[in-house]
């Protein structure tokens, strides 16, 4: 195959003409076949706008097409992923004793396609998942919305798929790599029922309503090579023990109810009932456990730091929800030919406040909802999240500055001892802080402001030109006072600024929605080259161990945790 660069046509243009500028930029050879690696739209010089492709073509005569070409022409050689071990490998052709099977700790993207790979390799592994199973999880999650009964256990951030369920199920990454594991994640969303364009799209994504979908096939190709997924069950404690200078996992324990959702060893029997009211302990014998458990599962945190894991505070960032008519953020990306002819727009922005802090945008979602993705009793935090169509009348991004583990160490009235050390948990506890403010505000709704408003610092009374797309029950509060004031003066002055970039984006009726803060996990868990924790056997990974920051880059995580689990068991004497 060649791969052909910076291809170039007019976003209206056929397929027949697609096909067509292949063979014109091979000087009149036609491929004998070609496929879409990349594209993305250029819209620099509006109105006109262009699709630009990159293309991996084949060709009859190949050598003679390459000595035309100059450099920038090459032939390519696709990197496939690999899983390095198979279970017959370590158990020669045995099934791996019970308390050597792989422990999973999680199902979000991370934990569930460590455990696909782990499955297809035959090492059965058995997932262990607090939350739901996504049927079940779905239904609670809209009775929340409507009803604003929370579900502490099962909710946005908690169950089956994780917090990207419930998202604009974005799939792009920056992170690089050679291995071939973000092509095999995003074949995987397509071969268990993501649209196909997600191979070659310059910024693919699924949709909370497809995911779903996906996310319960991957369930079921697990189960059907001999994994386990039980729902309902929570890790509570890490058994170890010490062996010479190192501690060692033996085991976990588990709190889980009789009937948790219709879940059982053989895995999950969609139609479940809710989980009954008692709850059970039990304990598991097991050497090896990749820990995949999201970064809001704050309450592993601290029973984590308390069994001696070794982490460290992070830095992440916090902010607000904007929403903008999506046809506006059209007009002004697209241009008014095309603003109703392509895909709803997304934008990427970027500002350097005088105070020194940085804000940009995040997690933008087109045609998309603000969402209530709230996980704790008294607390309260928005998210967004858009359908596959992205079809609603708004647009809406996070938009937010960093806060760091010196920022968690401010008390309330913004003083600190120099050179104290900041606590591993000091960012939950800092989340924790806004989140209440923010519940408190609106009596557990999410609390709504316009941008005017917000400078001004008064409470909205009505809307002007843009209404909410909401997910959960909202109302008028004075947003400014859910966060520290050094994000509140880098909001107001980041705003302004994104105005000269996007026309009105700084329009007084733009809505403020808070408190934005799960932007990732506030604490990293150490481990070392091996993937390993300073309790050996554990393997944290994903973005609650603060090793990733999206559905892609959690999904590829847990590839690699997933080897290196494979790997350790390859090196025991097992039989």
């Amino acid at each position: 195959m060649i791969r052909i660069s910076q291809l170039k046509l007019p976003v209206d243009h056929t397929e027949k003409a697609l096909a067509a500028e292949i063979a014109r930029r091979a000087y009149g050879q036609q491929p004998v076949e070609w496929k879409i690696v990349r594209r993305s739209i250029d819209a620099r010089k509006k109105p006109e706008l262009f699709y630009t492709y990159t293309i991996d073509a084949a060709f009859a005569g190949e050598k003679k097409v390459l000595q035309h070409r100059n450099s920038k022409w090459s032939r390519v050689k696709e990197e496939r992923y690999r899983f390095p071990v198979h279970a017959d490998d370590v158990g020669g052709g045995q099934r791996l004793p019970e308390e050597e099977r792989p422990v999973i700790i999680g199902a979000g993207p991370a934990g569930l396609f460590a455990a696909l790979v782990l499955a297809r390799n035959g090492f059965a592994p058995v997932v262990y998942e607090r939350g739901d199973a996504v049927e079940l999880r779905t239904k609670k999650v809209e009775h929340f919305f409507k009803e604003g009964v929370l579900d502490t256990e099962s909710n946005v951030q908690f169950g089956e798929g994780g917090a990207g369920t419930f998202s604009d199920g974005k799939l792009n990454t920056v992170v690089k790599d050679k291995s071939g594991k973000n092509r095999f994640v995003l074949e995987e969303f397509v071969k268990h029922g993501a649209p196909e364009e997600i191979l070659y799209e310059a910024k693919p994504h699924i949709g909370t309503d497809i995911l779903k979908r996906v996310v319960a096939s991957i369930r079921e190709e697990i189960l059907s090579l001999g994994g386990e997924i039980h729902f309902g069950t929570k890790l509570v404690e890490l058994l170890t023990e010490e062996k010479g200078e190192e501690r060692m996992l033996t085991g976990i324990r588990l709190e889980t109810a009789a009937s948790a959702s219709g879940n059982n060893a053989a895995g999950v029997k969609v139609n479940p009932a809710d989980r009954d009211e008692k709850r059970h302990i039990i304990e598991k014998s097991c050497r090896t456990v990749i820990l995949a458990v999201g970064h809001s599962a704050r309450d592993t945190f601290y029973m984590l730091y308390d069994k001696g894991l070794f982490m460290r505070p992070k830095s992440f960032a916090i902010g607000v929800r904007v929403e903008h008519p999506a046809a506006m953020i059209n007009e002004s990306q697209y241009g008014e030919k095309y603003a109703g002819i392509l895909p709803a727009a997304s934008y990427k922005l970027t500002h350097q406040c005088k105070n020194g802090r940085g804000v940009y945008s995040f997690c933008m979602c087109p045609g998309g909802y603000v969402v209530n993705s709230s996980s704790e009793e008294g607390l309260l935090c928005v998210n967004g999240m858009s359908d596959y169509k992205r079809d609603s009348a708004n647009s809406n991004s996070a938009i937010i500055t960093t806060v760091t583990p010196e920022d968690f160490a401010l008390s309330e009235n913004g003083t600190t001892r120099a050179g104290d050390p900041v606590h591993p948990l000091a960012g939950v506890e800092f989340q924790r802080r806004y989140e209440k403010l923010a519940y408190a505000s609106a009596g557990g709704k999410i609390p709504l402001q316009l941008y005017g408003d917000f400078k001004e610092g008064k409470v909205s009374t009505g809307f002007g030109g843009v209404t909410p797309c909401m997910k959960g029950q909202w109302q008028f509060a004075d947003v400014r006072k859910c966060l520290p004031d050094y994000v509140v003066e880098s909001l107001i002055e980041g705003i302004e600024a994104f105005g000269h970039k996007i026309k009105g984006y700084d329009r007084p009726d733009a809505i403020f929605s808070g408190v934005e803060t799960r932007t990732s996990s506030p604490v990293r868990m150490e481990r070392d080259e091996s993937g390993q924790a300073n309790i050996r056997g554990l393997f944290p990974c994903g973005e609650g161990a603060g090793y990733a920051g999206g559905i892609t880059s959690a999904a590829m995580d847990g590839l690699r945790m997933a080897e290196a689990a494979a790997r350790k068991l390859s090196k025991m004497i097992l039989f």
